[in-house]
Order: C-alpha cells, then structure tokens, then sequence
C-alpha cells in the first residue's frame, strides 16, 4: 500500500516556544488517520505545515511523493481542506462560495448531493449562518471536488450530536472510494468511530501510533455512583479499579477493564444515582503514555 502522506522529524518553533518537535508519522493511501491530542498539543500547527500555510523550522513533508512546500499548487489539486474555525467571505452566499471554487477546481459532480445531504441552504449569506451552517459550508468546499486526500482539523467541534453523525456517515463513505483521509481531533470517541490508525502528540512530541483497535482496549471510564444505603469502599478494590474517591454517599473511580464486573457489584447496592462516561484524552494520556513523556 502507497504512502500519501510521509512526515519526518517535522518541527516548528516560534521563537523559544517549540510548538511541534521532532513529528514523524506517516498515512497510506485509503486510510482514515486519526491525529489525537488535547488543545494546545501541535495538531494544528502540523496540519497548517502540510498545506504549506506556515513553513516549518526543521524536517521534511511530503504528500503523494511531491514536496509540501515546492510542490504546494499542484497538491492543493488533490486535497480537500476543513479547517477548525471555518472563516470565509460575510458577504458571500454559500452558491457565491461554490461558484467560486468552481471557477479554479472545475465543475463539482457531488456538489448538490452534498448540500441535500447536510440539509444546507446555499442562499444564505455566510455571515448571517450559525457556527454548524458554517461548517456545513466549509465541508461541502472541502469535499466538492472529490479529493483525494481530505484534511480536516477539528471537523465536529460545537456540532450537535445529529451533524456530527452525518460527517462521520459522509467520512466513511468517502474511505470506501478510496479517499485518504488526516483528522485532527482531541475527542477520542469521535476519532474511533472514523479512523483506522492513530497517532498521539502531546507537546508537541509524538507519544503513539496505534491502531484504533488497540487505543480503544485503552478506555478508561469514569463512575460516580451515590448509594441509598450501606456501602465500602473496599468493595470496589477489584482489577481495573482505580483513584478512588469518596464523596458524600458514594464513589468516584475510574475503571480501566471491562465495566462489566464493577457494574455488577454496584448492584449488590441500593443506588440513588450512578453516572457513567468516558475518561477524557488527557486521563488517557496520563495513564498509558506518562512514561514516554
């Protein structure tokens, strides 16, 4: 399988302040590549290198074997962009927006299947649409011209849980075509749904790369349970039970196995409530990649 994008010992400073130090990672063609990192960590100031919008300090890219740098125009051909923060002309109509990517990337085949898809109205002007119908813009450009490497930065931050569904729905599509896809993405659940392949940065270093398989038997989850009645906290020092807390009538703990079991001995218990959810990125990090830190 061909490697679309290679990036060696890639690093950006401003000034004292090393932003991305020593990367190295590589996406083969037709993959979903997941790049994993809390806010802060240098995923996109990577991602800002690859497009050549800023040039790096030190280290080599390149994309379908052409140089990022030297070779920037003639990549741009290939790839489809969506940026974190979607900023375009206040002025312009969605259709205005089209119009004009049509006029430089040819006429779109998919381009109406795209704005029935995401439900979106191209005669708004971009300034009056709210931060989702924003976005909704920005990836209808990104994908318009059926790219064959798709970039995206944050694609489903601020989006409603309906809207995110439908670009995962559309990412999964375009995997099966064929389309390579980078997504930036500090939300775990979110990248293990799209992504065959991992990388994690944090500080600007590269911590990992694993596949998504093996990341995802790294959940953590995080329980708060109050009980109605008699309980121990020794009841719960069972395997893959960790940092437990005591609040007034009950635990906070985190759990890194199956749930399974510790959900079974909860119920042994009269509970008053019981909250369940995912460990965040950085408890990930914390927990598996301290060491490599």
């Amino acid at each position: 399988m061909s490697v679309v994008i290679r990036i060696d010992n890639l690093k950006k400073h401003f000034g004292s302040t090393k932003a991305v130090d020593g990367v190295t990672f590589e996406v083969k063609k037709g993959e979903s590549f997941g790049f994993l990192g809390p806010n802060g960590a240098g995923k996109t100031t990577t991602i800002r290198c690859l497009m050549d919008f800023i040039r790096p300090s030190a280290g080599k890219i390149t994309m379908f074997g052409l140089d990022a740098r030297k070779d920037s125009v003639k990549l741009k051909h290939k790839i489809g962009y969506l940026s974190g923060n979607v900023k375009l002309y206040h002025k312009w109509t969605g259709s205005e927006h089209i119009k004009f990517v049509q006029d430089i990337r040819g006429k779109s085949k998919n381009v109406d299947e795209l704005i029935q898809k995401l439900n979106f109205d191209p005669s708004i002007k971009f300034g009056s649409l709210s931060s989702g119908n924003k976005q909704k813009l920005g990836l209808i450009l990104a994908l318009m011209n059926s790219p064959e490497l798709l970039i995206m930065d944050e694609p489903t931050v601020g989006l409603d849980p309906l809207l995110q569904n439908t670009i995962y729905q559309i990412i999964n599509e375009l995997k099966t075509k064929g389309t390579t896809v980078l997504v930036s993405s500090h939300n775990l659940p979110e990248v293990e749904k799209i992504c065959d392949r991992a990388g994690i940065i944090k500080q600007g270093k590269m911590v990992a790369v694993e596949n998504i398989n093996e990341l995802g038997q790294k959940r953590l989850h995080k329980i708060e349970v109050r009980f109605g009645g008699r309980y121990s906290k020794d009841d719960f020092k069972i395997s893959g039970v960790e940092n437990i807390q005591e609040v007034k009538d009950g635990l906070i703990f985190t759990v890194g196995a199956d749930i399974d079991e510790v959900i079974k001995q909860i119920a042994k218990h009269k509970i008053t409530d019981i909250e369940v959810t995912h460990a965040n990125l950085e408890d990930v990090f914390l927990r598996f990649y301290e060491k490599e830190l």
